[in-house]
């Protein structure tokens, strides 16, 4: 069916339909008629199925599902709102997307729908349930011959195939990693880097043979598994030797007399099988039964996806090998993130306009000067890895150019000859990686990609194309993307977009010569920095007079605490601008050896170059700002540095005493019941000891604590003598200069910080969870010796209490802390030293104190439980939750910051404002 017919079925379907709807009688006549008419669906009434038993109180009834492409329709009669609640049977009030949410839910995961369609007659609103916080697309029944094509997504089987690809995939990595360790044992110097290369290679030689003759590139099905399958096991060595060889010489020049099974493999090209000079190993008959049999005979390769296998195919890599690039794999939803946002959703947006255009001969015109735009389009990736990210770009402007490709020629036509009907090709795809092993998977994943695209369009239109000889040759080079001139594998100039997911490497895991490289691309400060800052600095280099749009997936700690100020003063000078940011989220993926890291989405152009802001938050959920700050928050652009002194007139604020001891002068309650019972006066040099879980656990310890006591008082104790004894020693055999000389001095702590005589300590615990909306914060005991993994703040108040628990000040830290993987990391020179406490007036300060105290006594309730308990947001007793927000009340208040309508954002954008102020005053004045 042609757009022409589908859009005068659309508009009679529309006509038909307009003024009638009733819920019973008339929802599966609509559906029906709907699938059949409009979308080509013969036998509809097998397709959609109705009145489906989902399991809630009762037995309920879903209105329509579509199995195949996992769609959920919740119908409504023409005269019920799709905005209101439905009364249901067990009371309660449920729109009907909220409705068909609750099936959802009680539905086996494979059952849950991708979709769900809420419905009137009038109108349809589509929930895309992989954006679950998202705004539904809204299509009326009367624009349905212009918006038809809206509703593609019913007969779409796109997102099932990806789920099967996936699956596919990893089990073809499992494959070939048991391929990979059973050829390594036959290697007689399986360490030595020729060998590590020439396994590599000769794994990339097997699975492109594996996947060409599933996928038809060979000619017929089984031509490898036929070649290999009466060989005996000691003669396969040669025989794949032979292969190869074959593979890499063209027809014209081959042996006239070579072997019938032989001649029948066609030429390959593309440096494929080029290199004879690699090391082959004998080969087992576990190995022939692995490649024989399992690999070929027992597994279909034609399905396979490019993307997520050339990841899991580089995770057959030895696994430290793996940890010292710094190489993490990526998930095909994730690589959408980046370039969705950076080109793929303005290209779509504009597919779909021209789908709704009216005269099929404009269609056609507009169709065509798409498609040369999309081959004019070049990608580069400097850190490519296995080319995930390539490959599924070039997978995704291929889907854009097969839509166009239906447009222009229509569908089951027959091309005319030596027209050209592809015009994207894999030439358009650049990267840089250095391990060469990643540099052969990266090539061997677009030619895949390139060949599953052509059967794909060969399915719209017959086009009687051979894949081989490769003709497209991919541009990966090999190399160290910080010490190589990116201008010398492809001119910034004709490059249109960088996408990148460079290593994730921090600054205390990169080698000296990640160091060495990182310095001489940024200069001063970089030993502060994680490596990924490099390719960022490199990127504005390569970018400078140009129009390139960049998006990079980083670790999120540049994003955070002090590098910071140190990156991004760096590169605002530079002249980056901030286009679209992914906040923090778990980076997940489909290899074995999954990452778990941390990570934010940046996409930056150089200054100049406009585009609309936008902002990703959790769950997909986005905003359109005017500005995105370097801390990834709206509002102006900031660089909260570390500060030695508040900015404010506050206490100050220190890290905890370190006892540097191995655990020697620390006692737990066994070790103090034993001190106590040598000698009760013992406790008079105990002090209780304080830190994050301490605090957070209620958990009791003590210290050994004689600074100023005199050594005749404690000499005689042979529990004190020993711990002091095996300090010295700890402390002697220390590598670090600093913690011998510290073993003159076993009795003492290696940092003491301790406040003394101080009428009160509040205690911030140095990491806590970010499921926590609020750092649990608590004054200990006077006399109580706080360690390092806390803070302290001496003689505090309750009202510095009260605005250190508050909204305003958590919304500062969530926004400039670091992290501890994804846990906020609370410092003093960061957070509490740049903190802007507010102006204000001794009745909002009183006002302030009592809600304070509110929150302590609230605390004392429940004096039984932990911080930890009580701060954990699913068992937060009521009492402590009315406290706090009355407390964020006021403390609003004080701030001038209205409680309605005003988000984290919102406050963070008033405190960077408040921040820059009182700095500009302080330097006016100095």
């Amino acid at each position: 069916m042609n757009l022409t017919m589908q859009r005068k079925a659309a508009r009679e379907f529309s006509t038909y339909w307009r003024g009638k709807g009733y819920e019973k009688g008339e929802s599966q006549r609509f559906w029906i008629g709907l699938l059949q008419a409009i979308y080509g669906i013969d036998d509809a009434t097998r397709y959609i199925s109705f009145e489906d038993e989902v399991k809630l109180d009762k037995t309920s009834f879903i209105d329509a599902y579509i199995e195949k492409t996992h769609v959920m329709i919740e119908q409504k009669s023409s005269n019920k709102s799709l905005d209101k609640g439905i009364r249901q049977s067990d009371g309660s009030f449920l729109t009907p997307f909220q409705q068909a949410q609750r099936y959802s839910a009680n539905l086996p995961y494979s059952k849950r729908p991708r979709w769900i369609i809420t419905c009137n007659f009038k109108e349809f609103r589509v929930y895309d349930m992989e954006k679950p916080t998202g705004e539904p697309a809204k299509i009326l029944l009367s624009d349905l011959s212009k918006e038809y094509y809206r509703l593609d997504f019913l007969i779409d089987e796109v997102n099932i195939n990806v789920k099967k690809e996936e699956e596919i995939s990893v089990q073809a990595g499992e494959l070939v990693s048991k391929i990979y360790n059973e050829l390594l044992k036959q290697y007689k110097d399986p360490n030595s880097s020729y060998s590590l290369k020439s396994i590599n290679q000769l794994c990339v030689r097997l699975v492109f043979c594996l996947y060409a003759e599933d996928s038809g590139i060979f000619g017929r099905l089984n031509i490898f598994r036929d070649y290999l399958k009466d060989i005996e096991p000691s003669l396969l060595r040669s025989r794949i030797i032979s292969l190869f060889k074959v593979l890499d010489t063209k027809t014209e020049d081959r042996d006239p007399y070579l072997d019938e099974k032989l001649a029948e493999f066609p030429y390959v090209n593309g440096g494929m099988f080029s290199d004879e000079d690699i090391e082959i190993p004998k080969f087992t008959p576990e190995l022939k039964d692995l490649i024989v049999n399992q690999a070929s005979d027992g597994f279909d390769w034609s399905d396979i996806s490019p993307t997520i296998f050339g990841a899991v195919f580089e995770s057959t890599l030895n696994p430290e090998a793996r940890r010292s690039g710094g190489m993490h794999y990526t998930s095909i939803d994730n690589i959408h993130k980046v370039i969705d946002p950076l080109f793929l959703d303005e290209m779509k947006e504009q597919l779909q306009q021209i789908k709704s255009l009216k005269q099929p001969a404009t269609i056609k015109k507009k169709a065509k000067a798409f498609q040369k735009s999309l081959s004019n389009l070049n990608f580069f990736d400097p850190a490519c890895g296995s080319g995930n990210f390539l490959t599924e770009t070039y997978i995704s402007l291929r889907k854009i150019e097969n839509e166009l490709i239906k447009l222009i020629y229509g569908r089951e036509s027959m091309l005319d000859t030596g027209q050209k009907l592809i015009n994207v090709s894999i030439q358009q795809f650049y990267g840089i990686e250095i391990n060469d092993f990643a540099v052969s998977v990266a090539k061997t994943a677009l030619w895949i990609a390139e060949s599953q695209m052509m059967e794909e369009t060969k399915a719209i239109i017959y086009s009687d194309q051979d894949f081989l000889p490769l003709k497209s040759y991919s541009n990966i080079a090999e190399g160290n993307a910080l010490t190589i001139d990116w201008n010398k594998i492809i001119d910034s100039s004709k490059i249109d977009f960088l996408i990148s997911n460079p290593p994730f490497i921090g600054k205390k895991e990169q080698t000296k010569v990640q160091k060495k490289d990182l310095s001489n691309v940024f200069g001063p400060g970089s030993s502060r920095l994680d490596y990924v800052t490099g390719w960022y600095v490199k990127s504005l280099q390569f970018m400078y007079g140009t129009n390139i749009h960049a998006a990079f997936v980083s670790t999120n700690s540049i994003t955070q605490g002090e590098q910071v100020p140190i990156l991004w003063k760096k590169l605002l000078n530079m002249g980056i601008v901030i286009d679209f940011a992914h906040r923090t989220f778990n980076w997940k993926s489909e290899a074995q050896d999954e990452a778990h890291v941390h990570v934010v989405i940046i996409g930056f152009s150089y200054h100049g170059q406009s585009r609309e802001k936008l902002l990703y938050f959790a769950e997909n959920s986005l905003k359109k700002v005017t500005n995105i700050t370097p801390y990834l928050s709206e509002g102006p652009t900031v660089l909260i540095e570390n500060r030695s002194q508040p900015i404010s007139h506050v206490n100050i604020m220190n890290y905890g005493s370190m006892p540097i001891d191995n655990g020697n002068l620390i006692l737990n309650k066994d070790d103090y019941a034993e001190l106590i019972s040598e000698n009760p006066n013992n406790k008079k040099f105990v002090r209780p000891y304080v830190g994050g879980t301490e605090l957070l656990n209620n958990r009791e310890r003590w210290c050994l604590w004689l600074k100023g006591v005199n050594p005749s008082e404690y000499s005689h104790s042979r529990f004190i003598m020993e711990r002091i004894r095996k300090t010295k020693e700890f402390r002697e055999c220390s590598g670090r200069d600093q913690t011998k000389q510290l073993a003159d001095y076993p009795y003492l702590f290696g940092e003491i910080r301790q406040p003394e005589n101080v009428t009160s300590l509040l205690v911030v615990p140095k990491v806590s969870s970010k499921s926590r909306k609020y750092i649990p914060i608590s004054f200990v005991d006077s006399s109580s010796i706080v360690n390092g993994s806390a803070l302290v703040i001496r003689d505090a108040t309750i009202f510095d209490f009260a605005i250190l628990t508050s909204n305003i000040h958590m919304a500062w830290m969530r926004t400039v802390a670091g992290r501890m993987k994804s846990d906020y990391q609370y410092s003093n020179k960061i957070v509490y030293n740049n903190f802007p406490w507010p102006k204000i007036t001794n009745f909002q300060r009183e006002k302030i104190r009592k809600t304070g105290q509110a929150i302590l006594e609230a605390r004392n309730i429940y004096n039984d439980s932990t911080l930890a308990n009580l701060y954990n947001e699913l068992l937060m007793p009521p009492e402590l939750r009315k406290a706090h927000q009355a407390n964020d009340r006021a403390v609003m208040g004080a701030y001038g910051i209205p409680v309605k309508g005003t988000t984290e954002s919102n406050a963070v954008a008033k405190l960077f404002d408040m921040y820059e102020n009182i700095v500009t005053k302080k330097l006016n004045k100095n």
